[in-house]
């Protein structure tokens, strides 16, 4: 006689509401999912079977707060993916992504080509057709690094009101074409563009805006240096313009 198949039990695609705040984890193991363990909670953490108010959430300390709706969905979600833009980290307020260099953080009127923004807001349409992302901060074209995207105006507000609180050092690390003279130091000037909107420098007022810039030199050979960029101030083109200025 044939032994009986063991039925495979499927977490069952299931939507709560929030009525206390408390952390994600907590939320799937006491309230949401009883009896389940913390294995399979991390594992539809990564498996991106959680949302959030219908936004994919992986972090297991994320807050909930009271009316908010998490769902724990049967199937996992594919993940993103694009040679040009990584998901770091992603919440019901915010994401934060690394852009390579060769990358747009937003479009302008006369550049049309794909961006950061546009990639993400067809991302999180995904889930939602009437969502979209804000930007908060950019990254020139070839500068790559990590980018703040908000999930609603309000995120995208607060980010930039206080921004120079939130964030304190602003850090670059750049590959200078010549070995540089100076180990250290520091570049004060004034940026503004010109008639063809190419960003130029002044060492003294030119009715500008004011830009500093820190540097230090790590490691010269070869006829390049590299080179630590510590921003004062974050003016548009500062490093590319005050690198200019060290030659």
């Amino acid at each position: 006689m044939k032994e009986k198949r063991k039925t495979r039990t499927e977490t069952p695609s299931a939507i709560y509401l929030v009525k206390e705040t408390c952390e994600l984890m907590d939320f799937l193991l006491t309230k949401a999912q009883k009896g389940i363990s913390r294995t399979t909670a991390k594992s539809l953490l990564s498996k991106r079977q959680v949302t959030v108010n219908d936004t994919i959430t992986t972090q297991y300390n994320f807050t909930l707060k009271p009316n908010m709706r998490v769902q724990i969905n049967k199937k996992e979600t594919k993940e993103f993916h694009n040679n040009l833009l990584k998901i770091v980290y992603e919440d019901a307020y915010l994401l934060v992504v690394e852009k390579r260099e060769g990358l747009l953080s937003i479009g302008t009127d006369k550049q049309k080509e794909r961006t950061a923004h546009s990639i993400l807001n067809e991302y999180v349409k995904r889930t939602n057709k009437q969502r979209r992302v804000y930007i908060v901060h950019r990254l020139d074209k070839d500068t790559s690094g990590l980018m703040i995207f908000a999930k609603d105006e309000k995120t995208k507000i607060t980010f930039q009101d206080y921004w120079n609180e939130i964030v304190t050092d602003r850090r670059y690390v750049a590959v200078l074409s010549g070995e540089m003279e100076k180990d250290s130091g520091m570049v004060v000037s004034w940026l503004k563009d010109n008639k063809v909107f190419i960003t130029y420098s002044s060492m003294s007022d030119n009715g500008g805006e004011k830009a500093i810039t820190h540097f230090q030199t790590i490691k010269r050979a070869n006829g390049y240096s590299l080179v630590e960029f510590n921003l004062e101030t974050g003016r548009k083109n500062q490093i590319r313009v005050h690198a200019q200025d060290l030659k």
